[in-house]
């Protein structure tokens, strides 16, 4: 298991500060997405994808873990569980998938979508992963792992709902954060049982009702759910995403200060150290 960050965790700097903050902090990659100051250029991405992919490995000068693509302007936006599901997100999707190809970037995570206007949890759940299932098979022809997040807000926000769409899709794999989880009252061993389906993974800690925390105001046991990652066979990306940003109030952390924490008890257990 490697070591990375968030470009989004450090709002006010470029893709290129954050890379340099990541390799002074000794992390090995960092994640990328659509986000304030580091944000990618999404016509170029969508236009000339493997010559943009190309700037964008120089400019954050380490490798990219994983890419963050969002369909829309915003979560609703072209969101996947739409009633009638937007005609461009599939021919954007091979674009992000290009990109990640000529980038070296192992995944790319999606959301699964929202319950929509007019919609119940169920008919949403059907339409993401009809929407899913092309998508899927786009990043394994490719050879890019396509996960999903479930997140507070979303349409999947239990564990028991997050198996259902790894069984329903096949090959889909989880962008597993615990925090959403917990924040949500979940229990770890509920969070635990999701390890084996694990395409990438956020780091931050988190307690019930609260989606981000200080390290020692937070309940996940990180050293058991990291032995599950291991007893799961998982060997990919491990990326700190303490952020500064008003979702879910977490705005009052010394980013940091949390990302240093969260490396050390990593490197820890895993016996860098």
């Amino acid at each position: 298991m490697k070591l990375s960050v968030t470009s989004w965790s450090f709002p006010e700097l470029t893709l290129s500060e954050a890379g340099g903050i990541a390799r002074t902090l000794g992390l090995e990659g960092i994640d990328i997405g659509l986000f304030y100051r580091a944000a990618l250029d999404r016509v170029r991405l969508l236009t000339a994808p493997e010559a943009y992919a190309e700037e964008v490995a120089a400019a954050a000068g380490l490798p990219l873990s994983n890419l963050y693509y969002l369909f829309g302007a915003d979560l609703a936006d072209r969101n996947l569980a739409l009633p009638r599901p937007a005609p461009g997100n599939p021919a954007d999707f091979d674009k992000a998938l290009a990109f990640c190809r000529a980038a070296g970037i192992p995944s790319l995570f999606i959301l699964p979508g929202l319950v929509n206007p007019g919609q119940t949890r169920a008919e949403a759940f059907a339409a993401s992963a009809e929407a899913l299932r092309p998508l899927v098979a786009a990043g394994q022809q490719a050879g890019v792992t396509v996960t999903i997040e479930p997140h507070v807000h979303s349409l999947i926000e239990t564990p028991e709902m997050a198996a259902e769409m790894i069984e329903a899709v096949p090959g889909l794999k989880l962008t597993l954060d615990p925090a959403h989880f917990t924040a949500l009252g979940h229990r770890q061993d509920e969070i635990e049982a999701l390890c084996p389906h694990a395409g990438h993974i956020h780091l931050r800690q988190a307690r019930m009702g609260a989606l981000q925390a200080k390290m020692g105001e937070g309940t996940i046991n990180f050293p058991a759910f990291l032995g599950s990652l291991r007893d799961a066979g998982y060997d990919g990306w491990l990326s700190i995403e303490y952020v500064h940003q008003g979702y879910m109030n977490t705005l009052y952390d010394d980013v940091l200060t949390e990302t240093v924490k969260m490396r050390d008890l990593v490197r820890g257990w895993l016996g860098e150290t």
